[in-house]
């Protein structure tokens, strides 16, 4: 009764081993994939802007019917931070979305800026680059 009870324990144990053997690397890949795009969001749930890296697409998404909508910029940490990319939504349906080819030099790094229409301060994103 010993050696069976031993043998399920083994088995039982190497069954586990192989379950998160395969399932570990598809939750890796899963995650990576969520980190290269970024997204920022507005108080009060006014509106979103969004760099989706598959494509280098920016998107921009009013969120609340309240007359305003909400604006969305891009800038570089070159000469001041100019704005390379405007991106507005509002009082229409969907969102709205540019594109803008976004490098990956040492040297270059972006932040996104996002503001509603009716006022306050903007929000910013992270630096980031490709």
């Amino acid at each position: 009764m010993i050696k069976f009870v031993g043998s399920i324990a083994i088995a039982s144990a190497t069954i586990a081993a192989v379950v998160v053997g395969v399932s570990a690397p598809a939750m890796a890949a899963d995650s990576s994939v969520l980190e290269t795009n970024k997204k920022i969001s507005l108080p009060s749930g006014r509106g979103t802007m969004t760099y989706i890296d598959d494509g280098d697409m920016f998107q921009v998404c009013d969120t609340r019917a309240d007359g305003y909508g909400v604006t969305g910029q891009l800038r570089d940490d070159a000469s001041g931070w100019p704005t390379l990319i405007e991106v507005t939504d509002g009082g229409d349906a969907g969102c709205d979305k540019k594109g803008y080819n976004v490098g990956n030099g040492i040297s270059e790094d972006y932040i996104m800026w996002l503001w509603w229409d009716g006022g306050g301060d903007p929000v910013l994103s992270d630096w980031f680059n490709e």
